[in-house]
């Protein structure tokens, strides 16, 4: 069929032909929004889950609604290992930057724009040129995030409470926030919450986040909402791939949309990448299982070639050889003294490793004792990667 028409596209934070199955999510984040604007309380939200469910698909999708209701949005990933006052920083500039341009938030924004010049000499970050006539703030000032991040946000809460409007941060790769960093960030927003200023923070990381922001502070669990963002259910996962063909005035035969269903578990990523290679390979309508047959395998080869390889080219032969001993394994979730005995080693010896491996996102721990992969179907690509495997390399 027309490559020209194919609805599909997989990518890193596309948004798919059809959000299916995330009503719930979208709904409740609304609400929030909705209340946090009109000076309500809410909770702020962490949405946790593995690779390839669409965090950054639904977080894109809030900042298209906040922008809808007038607020200042405020994208933003955490690159691995970079401190959150070096992005944080010059984000919050231009949201006060814009706000001291409301004549009624002016002078608060323009204090506000005084504490930042001190946030930023403390902690040593560029946030660029700001005017001369604003002078610096003694607060937000001693180096100390859990002191200054609070005072810093607080200006940006005062400024927008002012401007009638509201503040809208979502945050991408929560995990890769260092733990500090992460504390400042919960003990900012546990202050916004309190004084009831509007503005809110959307996060999205893998699933050991809640338990990252429960060990930096003990009442982030009943500060935050931790919506789950997993697989698609099955009415859901059949739209996300249906719907699109028809809406193109095609089709898909019954058994091709259940062998794909199959195949993919109802991870989004992973319903673009088959829906996008079955379309192709089809030569006309309706998509047969015969065409997802042969889609399966330019699929997989475009799996092992992007999503799953940026993530094995990162990792060191010994981090290799623990997942590829937990791909041994099966899909997993394992215990990590099988995991050892797999490589022929102690446990105490492959803690380092795991530890790292955590770090890196690569893998997750579900329960006390249990590792699991934060990549689904990671563990075939493994077996593919390296077919020829002997535990002895890492004895």
């Amino acid at each position: 069929m027309d490559p020209t028409r194919n609805p599909f596209a997989p990518g890193a934070g596309a948004r798919p032909p059809e959000l299916a199955g995330r009503e719930s999510i979208i709904d409740a984040a609304n609400v929030a929004m909705q209340r946090i604007r009109r000076g309500r309380q809410e909770k702020s939200q962490m949405l946790l889950g593995l690779r390839g469910v669409g965090k950054t698909v639904l977080l894109n999708r809030l900042a298209q609604l906040a922008e809808d209701m007038g607020s200042i949005v405020v994208p933003l990933e955490a690159p691995e290992g970079q401190r959150l006052a070096a992005f944080l920083a010059p984000a919050l500039k231009s949201v006060l930057l814009r706000l001291s341009r409301v004549a009624q938030a002016r002078e608060l924004a323009q204090r506000g724009l005084g504490a930042l010049r001190g946030f930023a000499s403390a902690f040593k970050v560029s946030i660029g040129e700001i005017e001369l006539s604003i002078s610096p703030e003694p607060i937000a000032d001693s180096g100390n995030l859990e002191i200054d991040l609070p005072e810093l946000m607080g200006s940006v809460g005062r400024a927008a409470q002012a401007a009638n409007t509201s503040v809208v941060i979502l945050l991408d790769e929560v995990q890769y926030l260092l733990e500090e960093d992460l504390r400042g960030l919960i003990v900012a927003m546990h202050r916004i919450a309190q004084r009831g200023w509007p503005v809110i923070l959307f996060g999205a990381g893998l699933p050991q986040v809640a338990a990252l922001a429960g060990e930096a502070k003990s009442y982030a669990e009943r500060l935050f909402d931790y919506p789950e963002v997993g697989p698609l259910p099955p009415a859901a996962a059949r739209s996300a791939l249906l719907d699109p063909i028809v809406e193109e005035g095609e089709s898909i035969s019954e058994d091709a949309l259940n062998r794909i269903l199959s195949i993919t578990e109802g991870y989004p990523y992973f319903l673009q990448e088959w829906g996008k290679h079955s379309w192709n390979t089809a030569g006309k309508s309706p998509i047969t299982a015969d065409d997802v047959e042969m889609a399966s395998s330019l699929a997989t080869v475009a799996l092992d070639r992007s999503f799953f390889r940026v993530r094995f080219d990162r990792l060191t032969p010994r981090e290799q050889d623990y997942l590829r001993a937990m791909a041994a394994l099966g899909p997993g979730p394992h215990r990590s003294g099988d995991i050892a005995d797999a490589l022929g080693i102690k446990v105490q010896q492959a803690g380092p490793l795991r530890n790292g491996l955590i770090k890196k996102g690569m893998i997750w721990s579900p329960a006390h004792g249990q590792t699991a992969f934060t990549v689904p179907m990671f563990d075939a690509f493994m077996i593919r990667a390296i077919p020829e495997w002997k535990p002895e390399r890492l004895a």
